[in-house]
């Protein structure tokens, strides 16, 4: 009997799922959208947009500055800071390290919960900021702490990638990454790397906050992960 070996197909160096390419359409457009219309509203849309710590404080409502508004109009930011960047370059490089390991992450729980979690990490790393930052009338904007949760849940996927079992928080591998993201947050903190006049790009102390909530939502989300693969099993 003959047996004829069927090569495999090549497979990418690195697959991007359909939620990632649509979440980095968004940020693409969202940016064209305000520089394209908005050009010259840009110091306004910023502010009412973008997540001003001093939005919060009611003993700090200055002539400059819009005032508190409804809870809605306080509510938003905590989402709108993630979909507005300084200028292409902080885009582009927030889109090439949210491919990676929102693909990462998207692969393990698939696209609604993918999103969930870019967003729930967005809003916690803006809470952490303001937490620390009470009073301060600077905005921050961009994706990059809901992409340093990302970055987190990857962490505790690797090396064994979206189908492996999750790393547990306190391993060695998640305890070395994590010191390390630190110490470049903290280097950043104190050089002012990634800060632009009047505007600041995501503070340091976003991206932490963003990160420490990846690191733990990775649990909560596994155990929907396995159990949402589950019930297919448990119905048959």
């Amino acid at each position: 009997m003959a047996h004829f070996y069927e090569p495999k197909a090549p497979q990418p160096f690195l697959r991007i799922p359909g939620a990632v390419t649509v979440l980095v359409a968004v940020l693409i457009g969202a940016h064209a959208a305000r520089v394209l219309f908005f050009r010259d509203e840009t110091a306004q849309l910023l502010y009412r947009f973008g997540f001003v710590p001093a939005r919060y404080s009611a003993s700090f409502l200055t002539e400059h500055f819009i005032n508190g508004g409804s809870i809605l109009e306080r509510s938003i930011p905590f989402v709108s800071y993630m979909f507005l960047h300084v200028d292409w370059t902080h885009l582009i490089i927030n889109c090439i390290w949210l491919l990676p390991f929102g693909a990462m992450v998207a692969q393990r729980y698939g696209s609604f919960p993918f999103l969930l979690f870019f967003l729930i990490c967005g809003v916690l790393g803006a809470a952490f900021h303001l937490a620390l930052n009470w009073g301060s009338t600077s905005p921050v904007i961009g994706a990059s702490a809901a992409i340093s949760g990302l970055m987190a849940a990857s962490f505790r996927l690797l090396p064994n990638g979206p189908q492996g079992p999750l790393q547990p928080l306190f391993s060695k591998r998640v305890l070395l990454l994590s010191i390390v993201w630190t110490g470049i947050n903290a280097v950043a903190g104190i050089t002012g790397i990634g800060a632009g006049p009047g505007v600041h790009m995501v503070a340091w102390e976003a991206h932490m906050g963003g990160y420490f909530a990846g690191l733990l939502l990775a649990g909560a989300f596994d155990s929907l992960w396995r159990r949402s693969r589950l019930m297919p099993d448990l119905a048959r």
